[in-house]
């Protein structure tokens, strides 16, 4: 095993402590709006330069392939590289990259702006949840739970800001959130502790073939075409491959063989599927059941954007008073819940809807922070970035998987049944359906994480990361 960094625990008093974590969270919340704030402005993108929607798309998807990608890639950098390095090479990218989409001349160049700044910006959820970790490990559940708060209120805020700097001013002015980031530099190079270059190379090779493995799954699940799923069948067998006869792997095995890591990844990544799934379809029904303008629906996602922005910092202090697994259990009980009560009251009147929506949103930071203060006891220091890495991909393809999925079966008419017996029996039966399979989703991962974690109660968090 590698040796630990003799600066990776490095003393940092109250006042510092504090400055870092207001840092990492503004940071991180400048790069989920980045990424949300383009929804609203796709249709006047595509006017700009007379794009098809499938063209347009790309703006989007481009970025969230990149994203995902990368934040794997900078974990693993994470395990040898200085975090204030990283920190300093990925803003300076993700910076300049929306400089250059705020002057895009054309679609290409537009597309190139948005490329760079996924190369970049992957570092910062990459990091955000290294950081405590590696700098506040008696804080970081608390921290976690900061973080993931974070995340949940920035995108449901992105949306909100994306519409009225775009609708008063231009889709160009929502690249400038993005330059602004590069005065947190100076920030981040004073107040991250010094770290010195651990031993360890990266596998090139088998980044490589998981990176294209990766992308032809990502494809696979929006386009459906076979030769995407050809790809990725061969080059993840090739990684395989690689990644079992090499000394020194993109990915150790031996992170994959851990039972623990990798039922607390699922467990995370069914949690996070039933909260995209609920993202993705909530603003179509309230469209289609309940005629409501992108506004009111805003107002509708907002209360609950704003509520798993305040309970971070709960479930972080009961993540350190009861422990992580307790919270897992009940972000997937609220995430059940509210996605139970949606498909009883699809096509009631939103006002019924908005606070079973409450209910689930609840669920999207205490998941997060809860399975990630999990990760972080299972596996050693030198295994820690790498396998948040793992993580943070496994979150971002979640997204995909139930935006693809739940698209696809959205598609379905003339649905004549009914899964919940309380709902109604009319226009709603769908999205009724829809949602009662979120909450068989989230019992799943719910079952799966209690098996597991049984008998947690009567054994260390710290037990051998092998077990």
């Amino acid at each position: 095993m590698t040796p630990p960094n003799k600066h990776e625990h490095a003393t940092l008093d109250a006042s510092d402590k504090k400055r870092l974590i207001i840092l990492v969270c503004t940071i991180l919340a400048f790069a989920v709006m980045n990424g949300t704030m383009f929804n609203v402005a796709i249709p006047d993108i595509a006017a700009s330069f007379n794009l098809s929607p499938s063209e347009v798309s790309w703006v989007l998807t481009s970025y969230i392939l990149v994203f995902a990608i990368g934040s794997l890639m900078y974990g693993k950098l994470a395990d040898i590289y200085p975090i204030k390095t990283l920190f300093t090479i990925g803003i300076s990218i993700f910076s300049l990259g929306a400089f250059i989409g705020f002057l895009s001349p054309n679609y290409p160049t537009l597309l190139a702006a948005r490329i760079l700044q996924a190369v970049g910006g992957a570092t910062i959820p990459a990091l955000a949840f290294i950081v405590p970790i590696r700098f506040l490990p008696k804080e970081k559940g608390r921290v976690f739970g900061l973080i993931s708060s974070t995340v949940a209120f920035a995108s449901g805020v992105g949306p909100i800001i994306g519409g009225v700097v775009g609708g008063t001013l231009n889709w160009r002015f929502l690249f400038l959130f993005s330059v602004a980031t590069a005065l947190a530099i100076p920030l981040f190079r004073k107040w991250l502790p010094d770290e010195e270059k651990r031993e360890g190379s990266i596998d090139l090779p088998g980044a490589a073939l998981m990176a294209i493995s990766v992308a032809s799954l990502l494809f696979y699940i929006t386009l459906l075409s076979w030769y995407l799923l050809v790809s990725f069948i061969v080059f993840f067998i090739l990684f395989l491959w690689r990644t079992f006869t090499i000394k020194q792997p993109f990915i150790d095995p031996i992170i994959l063989k851990n039972t623990k890591y990798t039922i607390t990844v699922l467990t995370s990544f069914l949690g996070t599927s039933a909260l995209f799934g609920l993202i993705f379809v909530i603003p179509i029904m309230l469209r289609d059941l309940n005629e409501l303008s992108t506004l009111n629906i805003g107002l509708v996602l907002f209360p609950g954007a704003m509520a798993a922005g305040l309970i971070g910092q709960f479930g972080g202090k009961i993540i350190e008073q009861k422990g992580a697994t307790v919270v897992v259990k009940l972000a997937l009980i609220l995430i059940a819940s509210g996605t139970f009560f949606i498909s009883t009251f699809s096509g009631y009147n939103a006002w019924v809807i908005a606070p079973c929506l409450l209910i689930a949103y609840l669920g999207f930071p205490l998941i997060q922070s809860s399975t990630a203060d999990l990760l972080s006891t299972i596996l050693p220091d030198n295994q820690n970035g790498v396998g948040m890495g793992i993580f943070n991909l496994l979150n971002f393809m979640a997204g995909a998987f139930s935006s693809a999925i739940f698209g696809r079966l959205l598609d379905m008419k003339n649905v004549s049944f009914a899964m919940n017996p309380l709902s109604r029996t009319n226009d709603n039966l769908i999205y009724s359906n829809l949602y009662l399979g979120l909450s068989l989703i989230a019992i799943i991962a719910l079952v799966i994480f209690t098996l597991k974690f049984l008998s947690k109660r009567e054994k260390s968090l710290s037990e051998s990361p092998a077990s």
